[in-house]
């Protein structure tokens, strides 16, 4: 056997080894402003946006930036949902050599507090009724700006009249924010800052573009530091991949927020990299969604299993047509096979599963999409230029095929490190690999397969949810002495969350009550959708709580319940 026997199943059409243009992210937009000037580049909600007003708002954001003394290194959050204002600001960091911290609007302020420090971010753009979240905790952080916008900033005529009647109507609140002190408005940004081009020293090598955190199961959550170079190889990675699609021709759906790595890559950065169109949708909704695709034509669409699986399953999807999908490539979760066939069978386009992690950029590999064999349960192979093994547990070693272990991969995709954080980057590398956390096995054509998680990481509708996070909310609660956090499968979710719990002697607390007091402490994505009370957690002989058994009971539990359904409706 070779000893990267996937490149023996590459298709001509794709090359085994890649040359990287040796140039910042933000190039893209230039060149493809230069190129596209009055090509949409952003569709939101009704409202077009070219290439070159689109370019020309990011230097804007650029040298007002540079006018309020955000420097190079310097970083910058974004707070957004996927909007233009998202993409402006994040192009407009990087124009000046600063560094972007895409930061989730569904943070609470604990959560949202965490990150600003961590980072020490000087400045942070946001939604205005994200505003008072933020005012909550600035005296908490080191920032110095809080830039402001609204949803209604770049909706079209007469939207932008009736959204803020809508926002008051669903958030209940009308915030004003003024021009002054800390507090700055973008739209009064982009009236008085001039599009001029930004320059500065820039090294390939070692400039960062992205902090990307993600959570951690033996600690606070981390920044992953992500270069020019690993963002400017993985979109590479990505257009070598997608051999069909052409430069300048498609529409990509961007439902995946950008403040998901994923999003932020196979949309933001690619569409912008090869002038394509990117179809924004702010606030997820599956009808909003068919009717986006029915209307913009979208050509190419990232997403998730639970995405593919709601649009599949909405009672009016026969009223749509999805017919201009040609490609898309499933991430965060396991792709089950029955959705694959019937999403192709509905758009008469390709939907395959890739794998990958914040880490890598985050693609490390996936499944060809227009080949014609399929590999029932497999993430598919590494992508050009990146190697991958199977390693066994705390050794250096390859195993054998078909034999168990973590994963670990080494490319020009893979982060840097960890910000501030070198004993924890330390222990993520072995002898130059990357280790995933994820135990799988190669088979003998170089096929991966992921059989498992190290680490008890919950993926649930595509978010990283870590139990640890939880179980130390959990355990502030006056009544609780005891609990743990697992996974356990969801037909929709793919995993949802599931609290045991072991009450103090003669304490009391409902579910009602956990359920509300989660919500002020954790974003909604993390909060337990189930809790079962016990007596008592099963436990090792030196007290450490078996998750797993918990999962396992919990399995079985609904086996045994399937199999009494079946029996009684025989």
């Amino acid at each position: 056997m070779t000893a990267k026997p996937w490149l023996d199943l590459y298709p001509a059409e794709i090359a085994k080894t890649l040359d990287y243009e040796r140039i910042p992210i933000q190039e893209f937009l230039t060149r493809s402003c230069k190129k596209y000037p009055e090509k949409t580049a952003i569709h939101f909600l009704g409202k077009e946006i070219s290439y070159k007003e689109f370019y020309e708002s990011a230097l804007k954001f650029a040298n007002y930036l540079k006018s309020i003394g955000i420097e190079k290194g310097d970083r910058v959050a974004i707070m957004l949902p996927n909007c233009p204002q998202s993409a402006i600001a994040y192009y407009g960091i990087l124009y000046i050599g600063a560094i972007v911290v895409q930061t989730n609007p569904l943070y609470t302020e604990r959560e949202l507090a965490y990150q600003l420090v961590d980072s020490g971010s000087k400045a942070i753009i946001s939604l205005d009724i994200l505003f008072p979240r933020i005012s909550k905790v600035v005296k908490d952080t080191e920032l110095e700006h809080v830039i402001i916008t609204g949803i209604k900033d770049y909706l079209p005529f007469p939207k932008n009249l009736i959204y803020p009647f809508i926002q008051k109507r669903e958030y209940g609140l009308t915030v004003n924010v003024e021009h002054r002190g800390m507090n700055h408005l973008f739209t009064e940004i982009m009236k008085i800052a001039k599009p001029s081009p930004v320059h500065y020293d820039f090294n390939y090598d070692e400039d960062i573009a992205l902090l990307q955190y993600t959570g951690g199961t033996t600690g606070p959550p981390k920044g992953v530091i992500l270069t020019h170079a690993n963002l400017n190889a993985n979109v590479k990675m990505c257009n070598e991949w997608l051999y069909k699609c052409k430069e300048g021709e498609e529409t990509v759906l961007g439902i995946l927020p950008f403040f998901h790595v994923y999003g932020m890559t196979t949309v933001l950065v690619l569409s912008v990299m090869l002038g394509n169109k990117m179809v924004l949708i702010p606030k997820f909704d599956f009808e909003a969604a068919l009717k986006t695709i029915d209307k913009q034509k979208p050509t190419l669409f990232p997403g998730a299993p639970t995405i593919y699986i709601g649009l599949l399953n909405h009672p009016d999807l026969a009223k749509y047509n999805l017919s201009s999908i040609k490609a898309c490539i499933s991430g965060s979760a396991a792709l089950p096979v029955e959705v694959q066939d019937e999403f192709e069978r509905i758009t008469g386009g390709k939907l395959v599963e890739g794998y990958g992690l914040t880490e890598t950029s985050p693609v490390t590999h996936a499944n060809f999409v227009w080949a014609t064999e399929r590999i029932k349960g497999s993430v598919g192979v590494p992508w050009p230029d990146t190697n991958a093994c199977i390693l066994g547990i705390e050794s250096s070693e390859a195993l054998e095929v078909g034999e168990i272990g973590e994963i670990a991969v080494k490319g020009p995709q893979v982060m840097k490190g960890y910000w501030n954080k070198p004993e924890e980057t330390n222990r993520t590398f072995r002898d130059g690999w990357f280790l995933t956390g994820d135990l799988g096995y190669m088979d003998e054509k170089g096929y991966f397969y992921v059989v498992d998680r190290k680490k008890d990481m919950i993926i649930a509708s595509g978010f990283n949810i870590y139990p640890r996070e939880i179980e130390e909310i959990l355990y502030e609660h006056d009544a609780i002495q005891e609990c743990v956090v697992a996974g356990i499968p969801d037909p929709y979710r793919g995993e949802t969350v599931k609290a045991y719990i072991v009450l103090k002697e003669g304490a009391s607390v409902t579910e009602e009550q956990l359920d509300a007091y989660c919500r002020k402490n954790l974003a909604s994505f993390k909060v337990p959708r189930k809790y079962e009370f016990r007596s008592e957690l099963p436990k090792t002989a030196v007290g450490k709580i078996l998750r797993r058994t918990l999962v396992e009971e919990d399995k079985k539990k609904a086996e045994q319940e399937l199999q009494t359904a079946l029996e009684d409706n025989a």
